[in-house]
């Protein structure tokens, strides 16, 4: 019994664990989704600016205005690449809180099927002593029977 009792504390605990994991998962997660919608924006932005460059290069443009706009596109080229460095980190990050979620549901899980285990073997116990009972129990009032009738 008492083994059973420490089956079900480390259930908990590992439950609880199992439950943190998943919120920074998720926590993660929702981190990584935003960096990816910077990174859209980055990208929606440059391609309208090289439109409205496009547009307007047309018309009229200077030389300096030009060096201008390529200087600013360089830029804005660089915080495209940070952004997807700052994807990749998050994405390892994610990757790393998914494989310690999955380990501690795995642990979980394990837990479980020893308890389980623990029971069946505790009820198989159980089983056995009642049934040495009641075999005990017939065997008297066979020979309770048995003398009565002598």
């Amino acid at each position: 019994m008492a083994g059973i009792k420490s089956v079900r504390l480390a259930i908990q605990v590992a439950t609880l664990r199992r439950d943190q994991a998943a919120a920074i998962l998720l926590q993660m997660q929702q981190s990584q989704s935003l960096a990816q919608e910077q990174m859209s924006q980055l990208k929606t932005y440059a391609d309208e600016t090289e439109a409205r460059w496009a547009r307007a290069a047309q018309i009229s443009v200077t030389t300096e205005m030009m060096r201008h706009h390529y200087q600013f596109m360089d830029r804005l080229h660089q915080a495209v690449i940070l952004q997807e460095g700052v994807l990749g980190q998050w994405g390892s990050k994610v990757e790393r809180a998914h494989t310690h979620w999955l380990e501690t549901e795995f642990r979980v899980t394990g837990l479980k099927q020893v308890l389980k285990s623990n029971e069946a073997e505790l009820a198989l116990v159980q089983a056995r002593r009642e049934q040495k009972e009641m075999d005990e129990f017939a065997a008297m009032q066979t020979r309770r029977t048995a003398q009565q009738t002598l």
